[in-house]
């Protein structure tokens, strides 16, 4: 499902960087039972167990070694992580979600990002999930009172005006 989306997510890194901004990469992955949660019984048992491929970042993201990699074992990158901690360490208050998938990791990170203060841009087109209906509903519910949407080229507009 990231596929077809990672010419816009490599686009929205280097937009970043080309800003100086940091980019964080989040990784789900469980490392026991202890971990699976409400995920086990909703998923029929079938999480991403750690050391499976299905838990390893795709090798074509534009990521360096430098980046921060945030490890998460539910749909937000914020529960049990230390990602808000690590985001105003940076003085960050804006944050750019982008990702898999729409209406699952991605919708709940912004939300949680919204309500702990931070100014949410939410990529429509860096973002992706198993149907064209569920990513639409997700964006038309985020731009309702959570999110600014964004696209790359609002991306690039915006910083080449700032």
């Amino acid at each position: 499902m990231a596929k077809p989306i990672l010419p816009a997510i490599n686009t929205t890194i280097d937009l970043c960087r080309q800003a100086s901004m940091p980019v964080i990469f989040t990784r789900h992955r469980h490392k026991s039972p202890d971990d699976y949660g409400m995920l086990y019984e909703w998923l029929n048992g079938d999480v991403i167990r750690d050391g499976t491929i299905e838990a390893e970042l795709i090798p074509e993201l534009n990521r360096r070694d430098a980046d921060l990699v945030v490890e998460k074992h539910t749909y937000s990158a914020f529960r049990d992580t230390s990602l808000e901690e690590n985001l105003l360490e940076m003085g960050i208050t804006e944050v750019i979600v982008s990702g898999v998938m729409t209406n699952l990791c991605c919708e709940t990170t912004a939300r949680e990002a919204f309500v702990r203060g931070f100014r949410v841009f939410f990529s429509t087109d860096a973002t992706a999930t198993s149907s064209a209906e569920l990513h639409d509903a997700t964006l038309k519910n985020l731009a309702y009172g959570f999110t600014y949407l964004v696209d790359c080229k609002r991306i690039q507009d915006a910083f080449s005006n700032s």
